[in-house]
């Protein structure tokens, strides 16, 4: 059992005995203050560069022509999405939230703003966005790059789950 202090004594006997065997003792002046280590700022695991080279990552410039279809309507639904969804998405019944026009950009110049763009949309939390990428007129006789390209480059991103080309009455 354990004893409280105040109910402890030592016998003077004792004292005697460690006093004796101690001998005369200074005690040893403490006026110094141990250094408190002082830690570096944090380092962020990405800066603002970083971040965004790791969005552009994210889309490869790779691209598959057999996965374009042939006619001028681009649309694509990702698996697991209703069907209706696409459907209404082609009719124009969801508000669009935001735009990005990529006319006149070179394919790196587009690939940046898009990368950009969804970064943005994704962060405001907008689920229906218009993106356009013009119709190849200045591309001579190579076609509409842009267009490809977006296709490719909006079906590699997972939070993309629909999308479509414009209708007519809407510039598409």
């Amino acid at each position: 059992m354990a004893r409280s202090r105040a109910s402890f004594t030592v016998d003077p006997e004792d004292r005697d005995l460690f006093r004796q065997t101690v001998g005369a003792v200074k005690p040893l002046r403490c006026d110094r203050i141990d250094p408190v280590p002082v830690h570096p700022a944090p380092i962020p695991r990405f800066s603002e560069a970083d971040e965004q080279q790791v969005l552009a990552d994210m889309i490869s410039d790779y691209f598959e022509p057999a996965d374009l279809e042939t006619g001028e309507e681009l649309y694509y639904r990702r698996e697991g999405v209703q069907q209706a969804v696409l459907r209404k998405l082609r009719r124009g019944h969801f508000q669009v939230g935001a735009a990005l026009d990529l006319h006149g950009m070179s394919v790196a110049a587009a690939k940046q703003a898009l990368t950009i763009f969804l970064h943005d949309v994704r962060r405001d939390a907008i689920s229906c966005v218009r993106i356009i990428h013009g119709k190849g007129k200045g591309s001579r006789h190579r076609g509409p790059i842009l267009k490809r390209k977006v296709n490719h480059w909006l079906r590699q991103r997972d939070e993309v789950l629909a999308f479509c080309s414009a209708r007519a009455m809407d510039g598409g």
